[in-house]
């Protein structure tokens, strides 16, 4: 029996707010964490994402005492990233009623991080998050190959997207599966917040180049989007923001829907 797909309501937290932008630009508030939380629980989300978008470029660590009353409010599976560097900062957010912390920034600048939170903490716990947005190639100047055959590759992108790595996404995606990530959180930057639809291509492709489960993010604006990801693709999750926290859906109506399709979800 195939398992069950999840769907995941994802609350991008700025200075305690939800927020939601396009291409990680232009935010707008979207209400607040704690509510917004409850919420998604009591609608039936499979799992919660909580990332603090601006705690890497601030340099700061995630403001806990939120994570600690979004976690007192829900009782799904939770997801917390932004701004994690150590394993005492990671520690903490687990002590705080995360079940698992999302790295993206610290996994690119120290590698070594992924593998000593899956030793310690066990690699269920160990999400990286992969920001990604094709990059046109000009020259070798990345010194990279990309699988994909074409004049861009999948680059990585760090510092809640403002910042290029020259890293080859399909590559990074291998390797943080080596180190010990238990799960990739996989953005399109290019799609994030448009609602035009997950990018197939990008995620098909990470998909194809791992064993560990894979969550699309980035581009979601109905149902449908949802549906075509899990038919083109072997994507284990969807993460979505705006189609929820604006009350264009509910959990149960995209469970009913998938359900119409023939896609397996937890109802």
């Amino acid at each position: 029996m195939p398992l069950s797909k999840r769907i995941i309501p994802c609350l991008d937290v700025d200075n305690g707010r939800v927020v939601k932008g396009i291409n990680f630009l232009g935010v707008k508030d979207a209400g607040d964490p704690i509510e917004l939380a409850k919420k998604y629980s009591d609608q039936g989300a499979d799992e919660l994402v909580f990332l603090d978008i601006t705690a890497s470029k601030q340099d700061r660590e995630i403001m806990k005492n939120i994570v600690r009353k979004v976690a007192s409010v829900i009782d799904i599976p939770f997801t917390v990233g932004g701004g994690i560097k150590t394993l005492s900062h990671a520690r903490e957010i687990l002590l705080n009623g995360a079940d698992k912390v999302s790295i993206n920034t610290a996994s690119v600048e120290n590698p070594k991080l992924v593998t000593d939170l899956m030793k310690i903490f066990g690699r269920q716990c160990v999400v990286v998050a992969i920001d990604v947005k094709r990059n046109f190639r000009v020259g070798d100047q990345h010194g990279v190959k990309s699988d994909v055959d074409n004049n861009f590759y999948f680059e990585v992108m760090i510092y809640g997207g403002s910042k290029g790595t020259g890293i080859d996404a399909i590559q990074w995606a291998k390797k943080v599966e080596e180190l010990g990530a238990g799960e990739i959180l996989l953005t399109s930057i290019d799609a994030d917040g448009t609602k035009n639809g997950y990018d197939i291509e990008l995620t098909n492709t990470i998909c194809n180049s791992v064993r560990i489960p894979v969550i699309a993010s980035g581009g979601c604006g109905s149902s449908e989007h949802m549906f075509e990801v899990f038919d083109k693709t072997d994507v284990d999750a969807v993460l979505a923001a705006s189609i929820f926290h604006y009350d264009k859906l509910t959990l149960g109506k995209v469970k009913t829907y998938l359900a119409d399709k023939g896609i397996k979800t937890r109802l």
